[in-house]
């Protein structure tokens, strides 16, 4: 063999092998789902090492490998790479790992949001190139695993990949056994097969808590359901206002981006004879899943993953939903972001639901969301009454990722119910297409639009007898709000009614709509504390106090409870 062949055949095998490890050692250009080829982490991957020392063994006991062997690893090493990108992306994007079991139910619709965000050219264009690319890619490492099995049944080159393999394996193992026997730039990454294992277990551990008894709803009344009497007949409209976390308040640039919008809302506050006030409270959740936090409210215990929920809907508990109908009041479901059947709404029994369909919504979509927040709220106030108090259970969507396009906001509420809702201003908005680079700026948008409607539908209902409750149902995704934040939400009451905004200054909030920034406790905990906020002063609630692992969570330093979350 010429040093020319040798040299040739050496630097085929490093780069063999240098592509097996950066395809298990991915990382990502955070928060963005591109991944980072052009300044690779040194990391080394376990798995890469323990596979060189099977096929070196099998070359080395029977002499040759099967002609398939490539291309079966090549699969191999394909799903453990989308393994990894999964792992790596997630926690960039949500702010949590990914979590197979319930996630994967929702890729369909997730995906459906993203090409009506992206426009149907290029949601084409980035499917066709995934499919390139998944093709490119496995041709790749088939071609770098035959170039490794080649090596296999080469004397010389197998020896030298058996040493380096059972080296660099055996260093693995002593830095797991809790010794450091090599120096700092020896750096191993979390291998991928612990994620696979993470992912088996979660679905084990779901199918085997599926089999337990259904759940039962955190109790709000010791003795008796609540009598709301303090809200005097008040129609009581409870907000939850997508993605609207404590990073609103707690991160100075958006805090001033917000500050004019705030402000209206105070200053309709005071405008119509209202009061506010305020309290922040650790969420169940963080980025995604708000149907998470609608249920730990309204049944008063909080449902932090997918299982805990699915056995609650199994059974038959109280929630607020049903305090609210035995104490005469009409219970009103508005999801504008609902288009498919939702078998919750027998567990919780509103008198109405209204969805995207019975909205009727017919003015310009704004994205996949289609429904603006603005109209849904003109929407309910013509909606023929029952001749009682109202409870109206409004779950936002227009500050949904990936916000745009953000409605703009129609001063004229008149006109939203006509043919015509809005002007060229619609036009502009929904032709902004999202920076996927930069959402913070949409965000604040977003959130901003929220704050200008619920400062005009005070304004709109000034004569009307209106309580009203505005919460987030979790903070931003990781991409809009950083690494390490905390699982935290603002909680606002609005309201004429001095025996409940007492009764809540009482219970840790303050007055105002800039609440304190440590959590007084948790979205399940709001249950019991708007009951006996609400009724009269000789209810008695069950109280719930935050725990110490939803502290850790609200401080940021949860990051491995957050794996059960679900997209």
């Amino acid at each position: 063999m010429t040093a020319r062949v040798a040299w040739a055949r050496w630097t085929g095998l490093v780069a063999a092998l240098c592509l097996l490890n950066i395809a298990l050692t991915l990382h990502n250009v955070w928060p963005t789902p591109a991944v980072r080829l052009a300044q690779p982490v040194p990391e080394l991957s376990i798995e890469l090492m323990l596979a060189l020392l099977a096929v070196l063994a099998w070359a080395a006991r029977r002499g040759a490998l099967p002609a398939q062997l490539p291309a079966v690893l090549a699969v191999a090493w394909l799903l453990l790479a989308l393994a990894r990108y999964l792992e790596i992306t997630a926690p960039a994007l949500y702010g949590r790992p990914v979590n197979l079991y319930w996630d994967l139910r929702h890729v369909a619709n997730v995906a459906h949001m993203l090409a009506e965000a992206a426009g149907p050219a290029l949601a084409l264009g980035l499917l066709l190139a995934l499919l390139v690319a998944s093709g490119i890619a496995f041709l790749a490492l088939r071609l770098a695993w035959r170039r490794v099995s080649a090596a296999a049944t080469h004397a010389t080159e197998r020896r030298v990949l058996a040493g380096l393999a059972s080296v660099l394996a055996v260093a693995w193992l002593a830095g797991l056994a809790g010794h450091a026997p090599a120096p700092g730039w020896l750096r191993f990454s979390v291998p991928v097969t612990a994620t696979v294992a993470d992912q088996f277990a979660l679905v084990t551990r779901t199918v085997a808590d599926a089999r337990q008894a259904p759940l039962a709803g955190g109790s709000a009344a010791e003795n008796a359901p609540p009598s709301f009497a303090a809200l005097a007949g008040d129609d009581v409209l409870l907000v939850f206002l997508e993605s609207y976390g404590s990073i609103t308040l707690d991160e100075p640039a958006l805090a001033a981006r917000l500050a004019g919008a705030r402000a209206g809302v105070a200053q309709a506050v005071a405008a119509t004879g209202r009061r506010s006030v305020s309290a922040t409270v650790v969420a169940p959740t963080f980025g995604g899943s708000s149907w998470l936090s609608h249920l730990s409210l309204l049944s008063g215990r909080d449902v932090t993953d997918p299982g805990t929920y699915a056995r609650i809907m199994q059974g038959s508990g109280s929630t607020l939903v049903g305090d609210f109908t035995r104490a005469g009041y009409e219970t009103l479901a508005l999801m504008p972001g609902l288009r498919q059947a939702w078998p919750e709404g027998a567990f919780y029994r509103f008198d109405r639901i209204l969805g995207a369909d019975a909205l009727d919504y017919r003015g310009p979509e704004f994205g996949w969301w289609r429904i603006p927040d603005q109209f849904v709220l003109a929407r309910l106030d013509a909606e023929p009454r029952a001749g009682r108090p109202r409870f109206v259970f409004f779950t936002t969507i227009s500050s949904h990722a990936p916000f745009r396009p953000t409605p703009y906001y129609q001063p004229d509420w008149t006109r939203l119910l006509g043919p015509t809702p809005f002007g060229a201003e619609a036009e502009r908005a929904i032709a902004l297409a999202p920076d996927w680079t930069n959402l913070a700026p949409a965000y604040g948008d977003s959130i901003a639009y929220a704050l200008q409607w619920l400062a005009g539908y005070l304004e709109r209902q000034a004569g009307a007898d209106l309580t009203v409750v505005v919460l987030g149902d979790h903070q931003p995704p990781a991409a809009v709000s950083g690494t390490g934040r905390e699982w935290t939400v603002p909680a606002h009451v609005i309201t004429r009614r001095g025996a409940v905004l007492d009764a809540l200054l009482g219970a840790g909030f303050v007055a105002g709509l800039e609440p304190q920034s440590a959590p007084i406790g948790t979205t399940g905990g709001l249950r019991a504390l708007l009951a006996r906020a609400f009724s009269d002063s000789g209810f008695v609630v069950a109280e719930q106090g935050l725990d110490a692992s939803r502290v850790d969570v609200a401080r940021g330093t949860g990051e491995a409870a957050v794996g059960e979350q679900a997209l």
